[in-house]
Formats: structure tokens, C-alpha cells, sequence
């Protein structure tokens, strides 16, 4: 893989060091807003076209959309695919695919890829604009690159000079300070039977981004109440993630009716399987990756033009169940795939260290930092699961979107959905609920049936 031209001058410059933790300099800072976005992407199109250059995002609602609705229509709706890849022709387009995505087209007969015109439709409050271009002189990592400091409210690292700051970009990713959803899990058997592993209310905060503050010890927590299947209907889990993850670690409890008890949960993290996926993949699947980077070195590989779902607006939130979820994989109808310079990080895990993935690569979306598509490999280094999340920004706020995912086991040759809200009323932008609903007892009562 050939890293990317500015990579290559900031290795010249002896920027790339692994453990490096120093904030940028004030010279490096100038590029913000000129030959780059405000958040670190390039500002021009690539060589051919197709990748255009960034104009601002999209942030006017297409008609039809209704102010305040959970549901967005699709703006990009009377596009057509410029490129369609099936196994056919996937050799002629290997080097812009993730091995997951190889793999699934080699697998699979049915599977195809539906390559649209790009559309960088990301975009940001200018206040989230503004922040990054003064944090990202301060911030820093600490902790072997566990933990940062030195930033709130902006992104902390727009010019990343290695793994770790490139990964908590996607960890504080901007997705709005506070949102709602009902959701459904699901997974599909080998068979094409898909099941409901969990209906339920998730509630999501990013105190990193209250702007009306000045620091923050969290950076993000989540409390889901489950509504069905009917036996576990009332159970809650809650999750709170810290800054500084080597000092304090994460905290979450779970919620069984049958005991009327909260228990702390430790192991609601790494690779213990979710339950909320019926186990269809790891605590650090969710979002493609969540939670500490304490269990391996990641490496930042460079930036490359690569072709992942993206503005799957159609999928995320105008698919009926029974007609986005077929056998082996997503229905290609429905999935929207676009080119677009995404950051590599591989990911390997450290001596002494265990995890049911031994190697993983990560893809994050230049424009919003997102991560957008992962490959992992067991301890073998076979190819095990591809995820695959599914970018449809909130053109109303705006901010990236990026919740609705995919975990395809290659072996076993089945998949699971997380965060489907398209028959379920959508995704509500809200406000941040109050501190004492961010605790234990409040989970309690929030789960009793």
C-alpha cells in the first residue's frame, strides 16, 4: 500500500513516531481550513475526479423531510451507479476494496457492490469548526496513547501522527451532543433466517461535545433499555467511557428484572461477546471499534482511496426488515457504496495481550473520522469478520451518522445488524439528559416491568 503523499512528508519530517503524544505545531495548524477541511480531510479532488473537491458538506434538507422527524429521506435518491463490482470484475477494482469486501464478493454469487457518484456530504456546526482549529494545538495523548488531554468540544487530533490520535478521532467522533433511537438487532443464520436479538431504547451522549462547558471527564455513555424479544424485555445496560481510560477505566451495569438488581459489569468490554447481537460480535465491534486501546499497537498506514458504504440513506432509513436483510449478506439494492480517502490503521495485537482477533484494520472516513469499514483476523491470521458501518449524515443538524452497522463471520458464514431504525421511528437529535440519569439507580428504574 503507498501512503499517502502529506504521510510521506510527515514521516520526512520525523513526525510519525510511535508513542508520539506532542500536539501540533502552530505551522502545521495553518493548513486547517486552506489545503484541508477544518477537520484534517484534503479540500481537493483527487486525480481523475472521482473524488470531488470538499465544498461544505450537505446541510440543507432535501424536500420531504420534516423538521424535528426521526426519518431522512435519501437526497441522493435519482442517482444511479456509475460502477457495479460483482466477482466478475472485482480484480480489476481489488486495490480500492477491503479484504472483507473481497470476501464477500467471492463468497457469495448474489453479492454486489453499486458504486455511486461520490457526494462528500459530511458537515459540521461551525462551532465543532472552530474548536478543532484551536484544540488541535493542545491536545495530546497520554498513557501509551490510551488517553488524551488538552482537548474538548473539537476534534483533537485533524493532522494525526500516529494510530492512537487517528483512533480517538473515531472514538469522540461528532455525531451530535445527544441523541435517541429505538432500535432492532438482528442476526442471520447461514440459512437466510434472520432472528431479533434485541428491540430496545438507546439513549447516547457525548459530554465531549458540550460546548457550554470547557472540559469533560467523559467522552461518551450509552443506556439501552431492552423492549423485546419478550424474554428479556426490561433488562437496561449502561455504559460510561472516560478521557483518561488508564486512570479510571470504563464503567457499566447491566439490569436483570428477574433478580431486580443492578450488578456491575466489567466485562461489558474487548472481545466479550455482546449480548445484545445474540454474541454476533465483540463489545469493541460496536461502532467497528469502541472502548480501550490497552490490547494492541496501532499502527497509522497512510490515507488511500477506497470504495465503502456511504450516504446509505436508503438503507438506514427507508428499508423495510424483510427486504434489507437476505441471505449471506445486506440486500445490494439497497446499499449505497462510494470512493472516498479513508485513513488505514492496522491494529496488532500486543505481546502478553488476548483478544479473539489477532491482527484488525480499520478504514476511517477522511471527512468525518468516522470508521467507516474494519477487517479481522483470528490468531492464524485467517480472515474472521468484516464490519461495515453505514454513513448517512443528519443533514438537519448536521452531523455524521454512521450508528447502523454489519459484522459478517466469514466462517461461519452468517451476519448480524445493529442499530436498524428504519421502521422504528428513526434517529431524534435531543438534549443531554441530566447527570442523575447516568447512574445505577436510574438504570434500575428505567428497566423494571
Amino acid at each position: 500500500m503507498k501512503l499517502h503523499r502529506r504521510l510521506l512528508l510527515s514521516l520526512a519530517a520525523g513526525l510519525v513516531v510511535a508513542g508520539a503524544n506532542a500536539a501540533i505545531t502552530a505551522e502545521q495548524a495553518k493548513a486547517l481550513g486552506t489545503t484541508l477541511t477544518a477537520v484534517g480531510a484534503e479540500k481537493a479532488a483527487n486525480k481523475d475526479g472521482t473524488i470531488p473537491a470538499y465544498t461544505g458538506g450537505l446541510t440543507t434538507p432535501p424536500a420531504g423531510y420534516k423538521a424535528g422527524d426521526g426519518i431522512r429521506p435519501n437526497p441522493y435518491a435519482s442517482e444511479k451507479p456509475r460502477l457495479v463490482i460483482d466477482a466478475k470484475n472485482m480484480a480489476a477494482h481489488a486495490d480500492k476494496l477491503t479484504a472483507g469486501t473481497k470476501a464477500l464478493l467471492e463468497k457469495y454469487s448474489t453479492m454486489r457492490v453499486d458504486v455511486y457518484p461520490t457526494q462528500r456530504s459530511v458537515a459540521f456546526p461551525k462551532w465543532v469548526l472552530d474548536n478543532t482549529a484551536k484544540i488541535a494545538l493542545t491536545a495530546k495523548t497520554t498513557n501509551e496513547g490510551r488517553s488524551i488531554e488538552g482537548a474538548h468540544a473539537g476534534f483533537p487530533f485533524p493532522i494525526p501522527k500516529d494510530g492512537y490520535e487517528a483512533m480517538w478521532n473515531h472514538l469522540v467522533r461528532f455525531n451530535g451532543p445527544a441523541y435517541e433511537s429505538k432500535y432492532r438487532n438482528l442476526s442471520v443464520d447461514s440459512s437466510g433466517r434472520a432472528t431479533l436479538a434485541t428491540e430496545g431504547l438507546s439513549a447516547q451522549e457525548y459530554p465531549y461535545w458540550d460546548n457550554s462547558k470547557t472540559s469533560a471527564e467523559t467522552y461518551w455513555r450509552i443506556k439501552l433499555v431492552y423492549t423485546a424479544p419478550a424474554r428479556r424485555a426490561g433488562e437496561g445496560l449502561l455504559i460510561i467511557d472516560p478521557l483518561d481510560v488508564g486512570a479510571k477505566e470504563r464503567r457499566a451495569w447491566s439490569y436483570l428484572p428477574g433478580q431486580r438488581r443492578v450488578k456491575v459489569a466489567p466485562d461489558f468490554s474487548h472481545d466479550t461477546p455482546n449480548p445484545g447481537t445474540a454474541g454476533g460480535n465483540t463489545f469493541d465491534d460496536i461502532f467497528i471499534f469502541n472502548g480501550s486501546m490497552d490490547r494492541y499497537d496501532f499502527k497509522l498506514v497512510g490515507k488511500k482511496e477506497m470504495i465503502v458504504p456511504y450516504n446509505a440513506y436508503a438503507a438506514v432509513y427507508g428499508a423495510k426488515q424483510d427486504d434489507l436483510l437476505k441471505p449471506n449478506h445486506l440486500n445490494p439494492d439497497l446499499v449505497r457504496w462510494e470512493l472516498h480517502r479513508v485513513w488505514v490503521v492496522e491494529a496488532t495485537l500486543r505481546d502478553g495481550k488476548r483478544h479473539v482477533y489477532g491482527k484488525r484494520t480499520f478504514y476511517l472516513d477522511e471527512d468525518s473520522w468516522a470508521a467507516v469499514a474494519s477487517d479481522q483476523y483470528d490468531a492464524r491470521g485467517q480472515l474472521y469478520r468484516a464490519g461495515f458501518a453505514y454513513m448517512a449524515p443528519s443533514y438537519d443538524l448536521p452531523a455524521p451518522y454512521t450508528d447502523m452497522f454489519t459484522h459478517y463471520d466469514l466462517i461461519a458464514r452468517n451476519y448480524s445488524i445493529t442499530g436498524f431504525i428504519a421502521e422504528t421511528g428513526g434517529l431524534k437529535h435531543t438534549k443531554p439528559l441530566a447527570d442523575r440519569e447516568w447512574t445505577a439507580d436510574a438504570l434500575a428504574g428505567a428497566g423494571v416491568r
